[in-house]
């Protein structure tokens, strides 16, 4: 139940939905007599575009979830047990490969793979559809690449049932049984990071976070430098609020030990 009320709530909630709803609401009251309320719900409207779509908020919303973990983990010393990475990042269309703009989650673990390749690597995410049922899911689009690639796979698991990140961890620990002192790296997008650590966490997995795919660039002109196109912040905007939301959720559901999980 959870999952469905997720997807149907975040649909009312996008800053661009949001935002173009109240638009076109005020245009239709100009046609009737209410047209003081339209003028006032277009020019918020207008006016929510602007400062959401040039402004560097959503970037700086970004940066607070970036910078939640270190950007380049260490992988010297002990060793590693394996790697754990989110769907998020691929799929399948016409029966090709298609990747998402998280597509750094992939390229990583391909890296890690080649720089670690004793270690098991384990790729969790089924689909995420709603109304329709896919032909694939996120795994065997994830199985699809890696053999394309000629990486070795008698060491790659598949986990194929989870629909969000609670999923992905519950599905992912029951499927490796991780044991105490075990190093598991787990490879996600940075701002997504988290909220997937403490999911993890909340499961008793101890995870190592490498988080990949950064949106905002670490430097102090984040917090001045407008966007160059108004479609750029707002699709930061969109993706920033949803993690937000997903944390306050997860939270409140038990999912997640803190509201903003760090180190």
């Amino acid at each position: 139940m959870f999952f469905y009320l997720s997807k149907i709530f975040w649909f009312f909630v996008t800053p661009s939905n949001v935002l173009t709803v109240i638009a076109l609401v005020g245009l239709l009251l100009l046609f009737s007599r209410y047209r003081r309320l339209g003028h006032g719900l277009v020019a918020i409207g207008i006016v929510g575009f602007l400062i959401v779509g040039a402004s560097p908020l959503a970037r700086i919303s970004m940066r607070v979830l970036e910078d939640r973990f270190a950007a380049v983990p260490r992988l010297d010393g002990e060793p590693v047990a394996g790697v754990i990475v989110l769907g998020g990042a691929i799929g399948m269309n016409r029966h090709q490969i298609k990747f998402t703009d998280a597509a750094a989650r992939m390229t990583a673990t391909i890296e890690l793979a080649r720089r670690l390749p004793e270690v098991r690597i384990v790729f969790t995410g089924g689909s995420a559809s709603l109304l329709t049922e896919e032909e694939y899911t996120e795994a065997d689009a994830a199985r699809a690449l890696f053999v394309s690639l000629g990486m070795r796979t008698e060491n790659v698991l598949y986990e194929d049932r989870s629909r969000n990140t609670r999923e992905n961890a519950l599905f992912t620990r029951d499927l490796v049984q991780p044991q105490p002192g075990e190093r598991w790296l787990l490879v996600t997008s940075a701002y997504h990071m988290p909220r997937a650590v403490g999911c993890f966490e909340a499961v008793g997995f101890d995870v190592v976070p490498y988080p990949v795919d950064f949106h905002a660039d670490g430097k102090p002109d984040d917090f001045y430098r407008p966007f160059r196109t108004f479609s750029e912040g707002l699709r930061l905007a969109d993706l920033s609020t949803k993690e937000w939301v997903g944390l306050v959720a997860y939270r409140l559901m038990g999912y997640t030990p803190t509201l903003l999980p760090g180190r």
